[in-house]
């Protein structure tokens, strides 16, 4: 490497002399190639210089900082998975019983509503009038039921002119009654307590009987529903523990009670039906979701607990790296150092991503 860097260098200075001399000859063109041709060997000459100096150097790797975390013994109940779909306890799309225009709307949407709470009302005013027309036609029959009554006391009319002033009051009394009923179906209530949807009407609107105007659930707590296979049927009972993960709230865990086990196994799937309840005190979650769904078995045994990032995945076998403090023959001072251990995964739990190592053995 030095022999040729000399080289460069008297290659250098020769072509500067003769570009010196031919550009004082006056033979610029001559001059220019031997100038042009001692530049590019001085930049060999620096370039040479540069590697030289570079492998001179000696080449360290920079330490590697790495994050430890301790291997605990836990005792891991074994878990059921699934994907479950989550419905309202108690939810239902409020609907008219009759048809008529739309006069008031007395909710927000998306709002709190309590039982009993009007949400809509339909335009009354023919069937108020008609209610008022039926009312005057019931006082005048009192007021001639009365008359007919002592009449008859008196023995002044028949019997038969009594009944039939009666039957007359009774039938004017059985319309009010009906004109009052359908003034009261013209306001939909909410039949019980909730949250309310989006509403699907607007005040002036002509809807007919059934048509849908909001929907209304119960948002805590929620039912989840969601199938195992029938051979874990055995392993099932109401009051186990459920946990609930969903993609809307990463990592956020809903806890709840195993509450109602389906009657029948699916005879196509060969899965049954198995219904959870969850707590959503916050309304994170919505009926119509989906999340995974796991059932915590009563039965625990010990489990090696590593983070899931401390895992090696490689086609010839899982690994984690575990340090070891060990003593130097030679100076008696102990040092740790990183020994790779093979290990068999079981599964990761949520939210903490970790996964178990029965058979791990340091």
């Amino acid at each position: 490497m030095t022999i040729a860097v000399l080289i460069i260098t008297i290659l250098v200075l020769l072509f500067a002399i003769a570009a010196i001399v031919l550009f004082k000859l006056k033979a610029p063109t001559a001059g220019a190639v031997f100038a042009i041709l001692a530049l590019f060997f001085t930049l060999a000459d620096v370039k040479a210089f540069q590697f030289r100096k570079m492998a001179s150097s000696p080449m360290t790797m920079p330490p590697t900082t790495v994050t430890s975390a301790p291997v605990k013994e836990e005792d891991w109940p074994p878990v059921l998975s699934s994907v479950g779909s989550i419905s309202a306890v108690q939810g239902a799309v409020v609907s008219t019983e009759l048809g008529g225009t739309v006069g008031e709307i007395r909710f927000q949407n998306g709002g709190e509503a309590k039982k009993g709470d009007v949400l809509i009302r339909l335009d009354v005013s023919a069937e108020e009038a008609q209610l008022h027309t039926a009312q005057a036609d019931l006082e005048l029959a009192s007021a001639d039921l009365q008359r007919s009554r002592d009449l008859a006391a008196r023995h002044v009319i028949s019997k038969a002119e009594q009944d039939a002033a009666e039957s007359k009051f009774n039938r004017l009394k059985a319309i009010v009654d009906q004109m009052s009923s359908m003034i009261s179906k013209k306001e939909v209530h909410a039949p019980f307590d909730g949250q309310l949807g989006i509403r699907q009407v607007n005040v002036g609107q002509n809807i007919n009987a059934g048509q849908q105007v909001v929907p209304l659930a119960v948002l805590d707590p929620l039912y989840v529903d969601f199938a195992l296979p029938q051979q874990e049927l055995s392993k099932l009972s109401n009051g186990l523990e459920v946990r609930l993960h969903t993609d809307a709230a990463p990592g956020q865990e809903f806890k709840g009670k195993l509450t109602a086990i389906n009657s029948m196994v699916d005879a196509v799937t060969r899965n049954m039906t198995v219904q959870a309840t969850v707590q959503n005190p916050d309304h994170v979650l919505r009926p119509g979701m989906f999340g995974k769904v796991e059932v915590e078995l009563p039965e625990k045994h010990k489990t090696l607990v590593v983070p899931g990032s401390a895992i090696s995945y490689a086609p010839f076998g899982n690994s984690v790296f575990v340090i070891e403090k060990k003593k130097d023959e030679k100076t008696g001072k102990e040092t740790e150092t990183i020994r790779q251990q093979f290990v068999r995964l079981g599964e990761a739990r949520h939210p903490e991503r970790k996964s178990r190592d029965p058979a791990a053995v340091p």
